[in-house]
């Protein structure tokens, strides 16, 4: 299980490892690595991932730069957090407090 607190103690820009999925998906959301330290800083984790390949993830609810609330969903190692992916969580699908998808 991934915890909220040692993913805060690795929250660097060069500790975090972007795939070319993730950075495509930032550029086309318009989210920057600002974003998503700030986002995994105030955030908290909201549904974990545990029998995701190769690694174990989880998705955070936190806060954007701009204070705006995004879904973060990271793996991490000892040496890097993996970022999956980024997005501002929309309430179409979302509950109020985007920590609940809606329908469930």
């Amino acid at each position: 299980m991934i915890d909220i607190d040692t993913l805060k103690q690795m929250n660097e820009p060069q500790q975090i490892a972007l795939t070319k999925h993730a950075k495509e998906r930032l550029t086309e959301r318009n989210i920057t690595i600002d974003d998503v330290v700030n986002g995994i800083e105030t955030g908290e984790i909201i549904k974990q991932y545990e029998d995701d390949k190769p690694l174990p993830s989880c998705l955070i609810l936190g806060f954007s730069a701009d204070n705006n609330y995004i879904h973060i969903v990271v793996s991490h190692d000892k040496e890097y957090i993996y970022l999956v992916t980024a997005y501002y969580p929309n309430s179409e699908q979302w509950e109020e407090d985007f920590k609940t998808r809606k329908g469930r």
